[in-house]
C-alpha cells in the first residue's frame, strides 16, 4: 500500500508549519523575545497561527491516511486534501492580517477546516460500518 496522496498531503502541511514556524522565529529575532509572546500582540498572532495547524493537522492527516487505506477514491482524497491545504493557508493569512480580528481568510479557513473533519469523520465511520458488516 502506497499512500501516496496522503504523504503529499503531510508534506504540503508540513511545509506550511516550516513556514508558520519560520515566522514566529523572525518575529522572536525581532522583538528579542526568546520564550512565550513577550506580551506582544503580532508575536501572539504568530504563535497562534503556527499552533493552530498543529492541532488540527494529526486529527485531519490521520483520517485523509486512514481514508486512502481504506480505498477511498483518489478524486475525493485530492478534494479533502486540496481544500484541507487552501483551509490552512487562508486561517493565519487571516488570522495575521486581520489582528486577531474576523477577516475572510480567517473565516474560511476555519470553517474549511471544520467541514473537512467531520467529511473526513464521516468518510471513517461509513468506511468502518461498510468492512464491518462486508463479511
Amino acid at each position: 500500500m502506497e499512500l501516496a496522496i496522503s504523504g503529499l498531503y503531510i508534506a504540503l502541511t508540513a511545509l506550511i508549519a516550516l513556514a508558520l514556524g519560520y515566522q514566529v522565529v523572525a518575529r522572536r529575532r525581532k522583538f528579542r523575545i526568546g520564550v512565550g509572546d513577550g506580551d506582544n500582540k503580532e508575536m501572539r498572532l504568530h504563535i497562534r497561527s503556527h499552533a493552530n495547524l498543529i492541532e488540527y493537522a494529526p486529527f485531519v492527516l490521520l483520517m485523509l491516511v486512514s481514508a486512502e487505506a481504506q480505498g477511498t477514491s483518489p478524486l475525493w482524497l485530492h478534494a479533502i486534501g486540496s481544500a484541507w491545504i487552501i483551509a490552512r493557508v487562508l486561517h493565519p493569512i487571516g488570522l495575521v492580517q486581520g489582528r486577531g480580528a474576523v477577516h475572510f481568510g480567517r473565516f474560511w479557513g476555519t470553517l474549511l477546516t471544520w467541514i473537512i473533519l467531520v467529511v473526513l469523520a464521516g468518510l471513517n465511520i461509513v468506511n468502518f460500518v461498510a468492512s464491518a458488516f462486508a463479511g
